[in-house]
């Protein structure tokens, strides 16, 4: 199966158990966390569940969780023209449809549960869930570093009625000792400030894996692109001009990792 989702255009894919990943650390971790426990998806929840609470499905065994390289040099893989998807979401999405497709074909008495990006319309936590699947470790930078591509990955995950053996976590941490330029030059210092605590929320596994990484600072950093959006041509994705945003992506392009 993960040798299909490579042949579908994946570059790394593995496998985590369902169970492994139920009420995990930032399930646990999003009622405490500060300034945004409830941002605009929270009026957009199509699970019937808490904001940030996860939906499995009734006979969910396994997690596939995929991944696409993002490199420096195919920036347009993530710029967003208007509220269309972008280059590298539909690639993405492609792949989950040809594997359902596949997998009725070949194993019909398999569930095949594509899932959304966001968890409140049907998600997981894509990063726990890779990091479980043995495709890299969480970095200092707060995103999945893989050992081939670094973090410069862009992710997506299925869920089977089918029980796999997992494919991790793997023995892998490249920010052992690095002095951290990822962290360093964030653009609206969203590393500089330990912001939550294991005696605070009773969780080890923490944002920037010290509780240093703020994400509403992060999200200032987005609503300044968004604002900052130049209209533009994108062929690729639309037959008319729209306002081009590029995200920042410093914490990504400034690791070593996988150059």
């Amino acid at each position: 199966m993960l040798g299909k989702l490579r042949e579908l255009g994946a570059d790394c894919a593995g496998v985590a158990a369902v169970d492994s990943l139920r009420n995990g650390p930032s399930e646990r971790l999003f009622p405490r966390m500060k300034d945004h426990s409830r941002d605009h998806f929270a009026e957009e929840i199509t699970t019937g569940l808490p904001h940030g609470s996860v939906f499995w499905e009734e006979d969910a065994r396994s997690v596939i969780v995929y991944a696409v390289a993002h490199p420096a040099d195919k920036p347009e893989m993530d710029w967003w023209c208007g509220e269309i998807d972008p280059p590298g979401n539909k690639r993405l999405l492609s792949i989950s449809r040809e594997f359902k497709r596949w997998m009725a074909e070949a194993f019909p008495e398999v569930h095949v549960y594509p899932k959304r990006y966001h968890v409140e319309r049907g998600g997981l936590y894509l990063k726990e869930a890779a990091l479980q699947a043995g495709l890299g470790c969480i970095g200092r930078n707060n995103l999945l570093v893989t050992p081939e591509f670094g973090p410069r990955v862009r992710l997506r995950a299925v869920t089977l009625s089918l029980e796999l053996p997992p494919t991790g976590p793997i023995d892998f941490d490249p920010c052992a000792g690095c002095d951290a330029p990822c962290v360093r030059h964030c653009p609206q210092k969203a590393f500089d400030e330990v912001v939550y605590t294991p005696e605070e929320t009773g969780i080890d596994f923490l944002p920037g894996r010290d509780g240093s990484y703020y994400r509403a600072a992060c999200n200032a950093q987005m609503l300044k692109n968004e604002a900052e959006a130049r209209e533009g041509m994108m062929p690729e994705v639309c037959d008319h001009p729209e306002k081009i945003i590029k995200y920042c992506r410093n914490c990504e392009l400034l690791c070593r990792v996988g150059r």
